[in-house]
């Protein structure tokens, strides 16, 4: 059998695509138990810039499978090796070093949902459907999970999704920061993201990533670690190749700061 989540590699761009359209994408623990070493062979690939969450055939992903889940949640051993997948999921996908984009065009509820949530921008076609459903199963949420919801929309927005199980369009995720745009032309806005992140400094995308995760998680000043990565930039390929471009822009100034009226 096919699996159902694959992973592409294009020059700076890695695709990572939930490929089980007659389940709108649900994961069952096969899928959960895959990603984070497709997460892992993205960021080890030294000529990947980006990647890319997306699914296949009208939907992002409509959650975890149900049915399966059904099945087999009565077995304690069962359950404890499906959320440890979920979790690693999660959690790989969280905190990737390099900038990761979810591509959303359909369903993301519930875990697919989660899955977006883990990625750092999510923007989304005006087809797609947003929830957080565990109220309809009696189910609870980690609280990594829940985190990440509330980092993106807030405490208040994030218990109102969790209690009321709504279901909600891309123009009302868009506004509570949910998603971060809804788009006409998804493809063409992924590879316009993609040439921005490709033609800057990955030094800069990947300290930076690591200092908001830092920030998220807690962290209110810098340390010896982050003090050190602020000074060691000044001796970077990237700098000393931004500072010649800048140059070559602008031969006569010296500095970006400007001198008395």
């Amino acid at each position: 059998m096919a699996m159902a989540v694959t992973l592409t590699l294009d020059g700076p761009r890695a695709t990572l695509t939930l490929d089980r359209p007659a389940k709108r994408n649900a994961l069952d623990l096969a899928m959960w138990e895959a990603l984070p070493a497709l997460i892992e062979r993205a960021m080890a690939h030294s000529a990947v810039r980006l990647l890319i969450v997306t699914g296949r055939g009208g939907a992002f992903c409509a959650g975890a499978d149900i049915g399966e889940f059904a099945t087999h949640a009565a077995d304690p051993a069962w359950r404890a090796r499906n959320n440890a997948a979920i979790r690693a999921t999660q959690v790989t996908l969280a905190r990737a070093a390099k900038p990761v984009l979810a591509a959303i065009d359909g369903d993301a509820i519930g875990g697919g949902l989660g899955l977006a949530l883990a990625c750092d921008i999510r923007l989304a076609t005006a087809a797609s459907r947003f929830g957080m459903t565990p109220a309809k199963l009696g189910l609870v949420y980690p609280l990594h999970d829940t985190k990440l919801l509330v980092d993106a929309v807030g405490p208040a927005q994030a218990k109102r999704m969790l209690f009321t199980a709504r279901i909600m369009d891309a123009a009302n995720a868009e506004r509570i920061g949910l998603i971060d745009e809804v788009v006409a032309d998804l493809p063409a806005a992924i590879d316009d993201f993609a040439a921005r992140v490709v033609a800057l400094s990955a030094t800069t995308q990947t300290a930076a990533k690591a200092i908001v995760r830092r920030i998220l998680d807690g962290a209110t000043d810098d340390d010896a670690a982050t003090a050190a990565q602020f000074d060691a930039a000044f001796a970077s390929a990237d700098f000393v190749a931004g500072v010649a471009a800048f140059h070559a822009k602008h031969p006569g100034q010296t500095s970006g700061r400007r001198g008395p009226p």
